[in-house]
Parts: structure tokens; C-alpha cells; sequence
């Protein structure tokens, strides 16, 4: 039985994916082990949005390589969707799997000994593959590369709590907001989102296996629903999960100001069942910047956000992201 080592970087989005990569491999028969130096596989589920993030991973992969030189590291995620040849040169790394083929895992290292191509066309499409072999003159061997498009489709990750007593389910996915600061649309693709039915029905289960409270996450999730047919929002999507499931809490992960709107605002303040929390982005407090960043409001309008929610909801809880130091 081969034992793998798995360490997660980046949001919320990113580490669902990853609780969803190690229960399928576990599934698929490998053992779990938390000490790396004493894996057969190492797989790092990467973040790239910042210098400083990729940076980081280039580190543990060496890290890694010292400690382990046996060890197979397979890097997926947004750095190697963005980068996957600047990965693939690093020693130690056997893989490189973007978020294209992130659902492939599973299957790629239940099939190790070439059959990866095979696995990635039964499971993406012929259309989307590609993979080629990456040499380096400092490795041996030379490191494989899966990564194609983004497909239009939600790969859908059954939650784990991993460890946690509040599992993170994805509902959406992919970004189509293109601020001018952020790579994640190039890496993640367009907007799509995870049916409703699903939804629930993973709602369910979760709430059937005695978590107290699940955790509603995606990249832009204020987005959810409007792919769909029929169209629906994301205010439709909690509205359903209160009504048709028992779930004793439901936290809403970061969310958009724009997306944060009356409606949104007094479910939350007249329902026990929505946890007492908002994260909501402000990125800038200076107009002009907001505009050169792209996003779509302007620091009025997130302070009016703000008040309104601290008038209907005395005891909120309010998180904010803020960057320092645009280039413009």
C-alpha cells in the first residue's frame, strides 16, 4: 500500500479541494501519513496568487527532496496550472497536475506506468489533454505534465471535515470578474457552479453524519447560480439548503460587497441557523484605486454594506481583505 503526504496552500475554495483529492485517494486504496519523510508521494495542492505563495511551495518542494529523496512529488493546483514547466524542472517532482486534471488524481496514481494519458482522456475529453514529459538536467528523470483548459463543467468534490469540525463545501468555482490584480480567472476559469440538487443532497449527508455546521465556500461566490438554467443566485441557493434540510448552522465563506444585498442581509439577521460572520473584501479604501483595480464598486457603497449589516446585526463578526501596495 503506497502512503502519500498531502499539504494544502491557499483559501478555503482550494482546501475543500484538497480534503476532496486525499479522501479519493484514500478511497482508492493509499495510506495517509503526516510525516513526509516517511511518504511514497507527497502532493502539494498549490495557490498562486501572490510571488510570495509560489515561492513558498518552490521551498517545500526542496525541503521535501532533502529530507525524502525517494519520494515522488506530485504539484497541482493554480501555481501549476499557471506554471508547470517552472515546476516541473524542480527535483523531486514526478508530477505536475493543473486544476484541469485535479479531479484526475486519484485515477492517475491508481494507474502509474503510463497509462496517464489514457486515465486524462476518459476524464476530461481528448480536446483538453495534454501532457508531455518536462526533462531537467538536474533530475534524472523527467517530471510529467498534465495540464489543459478549463473545462466549462464543476467537478464536483464531496466534503470532509479532514480533521475539522466544520467540513468546507465548494459550491462554485472559477472567476469571471478579471480585477486587475488577480491571476485566478487564467488559472481557475469562468464562473460555474455546483446544481442545487447536489447541493442539498450533500447538505444532507453532512448534516445526517453529525456535523454541526458546514461551511458554504467557492472563488467568487456571490456568482453562484447565474450559469445555470434556470438561472439562480446565491441568496435562491441558502434560502433552499434552510428550507429543505436540517442543517444546524451554515457559515457563508468570503463574498463579494456587491453580492452582500438587502435581501441577503435580513435572512441573515432573522435566521439562528446562518452563523453571526461576513468576510467581505474592501481590497482599498481609495476610489481611484478600486477603479484601476477593476472591481466594481466604490468605497461608499462598501461602507454603506458595512452599516447596514451592523444596524440589522448588532453582534456580526466582519472580516475584510486589504492590499497594500498596487503598482497601478
Amino acid at each position: 500500500m503506497e502512503t502519500f503526504h498531502l499539504l494544502n496552500f491557499g483559501c478555503r475554495a482550494s482546501q475543500a479541494d484538497g480534503a476532496g483529492i486525499k479522501a479519493r485517494l484514500i478511497t482508492a486504496g493509499f495510506q495517509e501519513t503526516g510525516r513526509v519523510e516517511e511518504c511514497q508521494i507527497a502532493i502539494l495542492n498549490t495557490c498562486t496568487v501572490t510571488a510570495n505563495s509560489d515561492a513558498e511551495v518552490r521551498q517545500v518542494i526542496r525541503r521535501i527532496h532533502r529530507a525524502n529523496p525517494d519520494c515522488k512529488v506530485l504539484v497541482t493546483g493554480c501555481y501549476a496550472q499557471r506554471a508547470p514547466e517552472e515546476i516541473a524542472r524542480l527535483e523531486g517532482v514526478a508530477w505536475v497536475v493543473g486544476n484541469s486534471h485535479k479531479h484526475t488524481i486519484g485515477e492517475l496514481l491508481s494507474h502509474v506506468g503510463g497509462a496517464e494519458a489514457e486515465v486524462a482522456s476518459e476524464s476530461q475529453g481528448a480536446a483538453l489533454l495534454e501532457i508531455q514529459k518536462v526533462p531537467s538536467p538536474a533530475k534524472g528523470e523527467a517530471s510529467r505534465v498534465l495540464v489543459g483548459e478549463i473545462a466549462p463543467d464543476f467537478h464536483f468534490v464531496p466534503a470532509s471535515a479532514d480533521d475539522r469540525s466544520r467540513p468546507t463545501l465548494k459550491v462554485q468555482d472559477g472567476c469571471s470578474a478579471q480585477c486587475a490584480f488577480c491571476i485566478i480567472p487564467a488559472v481557475r476559469g469562468a464562473s460555474r457552479s455546483l446544481p442545487p440538487g447536489q447541493v442539498l443532497e450533500e447538505v444532507r449527508r453532512l448534516d445526517e453524519a453529525g456535523y454541526p455546521e458546514v461551511v458554504l465556500s467557492g472563488i467568487n461566490l456571490g456568482r453562484y447560480g447565474h450559469d445555470l438554467t434556470p438561472r439562480l443566485t446565491f441568496l435562491n441557493l441558502i434560502e433552499r439548503i434552510l428550507g429543505e434540510t436540517s442543517l444546524r448552522r451554515l457559515r457563508i465563506s468570503s463574498i463579494e460587497p456587491m453580492d452582500v444585498g438587502a435581501a441577503l442581509i435580513r435572512l441573515a439577521a432573522g435566521e439562528p441557523r446562518i452563523a453571526r460572520h461576513f468576510h467581505i473584501p474592501l481590497q482599498s479604501g481609495s476610489d481611484r484605486i478600486l477603479r484601476q483595480m477593476n472591481r466594481r464598486y466604490w468605497t461608499r457603497q462598501y461602507a454603506e454594506r458595512v452599516l447596514e449589516i451592523q444596524e440589522w446585526i448588532p453582534n456580526i463578526a466582519l472580516g475584510a481583505d486589504v492590499m497594500v501596495g498596487f503598482p497601478g
